[in-house]
């Protein structure tokens, strides 16, 4: 499931913010479940992101899929949630 959801946040969008209602619909989730579940871990991993304008995959979750992260995609840091 881990996988899933960071392919929902990359493959489509490739680096724009994505909402987590709209990544729950994508991979047929409760959004409470992936945010109480799934993305403490992907956060402490350091693949996903929260900003303010939705959940991105960082550039470790580009390269652990082998995806080449875009330029124009908002890299948030550890601060930003």
């Amino acid at each position: 499931m881990d996988g899933r959801i960071l392919k929902t946040i990359i493959e489509p969008v490739r680096g724009r913010p994505v909402g987590l209602t709209t990544i729950a619909a994508a991979v047929g989730e409760d959004p409470g479940t992936l945010e109480e579940v799934y993305e403490p871990f992907l956060m402490q991993q350091g693949f996903l992101a929260r900003t303010p304008r939705g959940r991105c995959a960082t550039v470790g979750a580009y390269k652990h899929f082998g995806f080449t992260p875009p330029k124009t995609a908002e890299q948030p840091t550890m601060f930003d949630s």
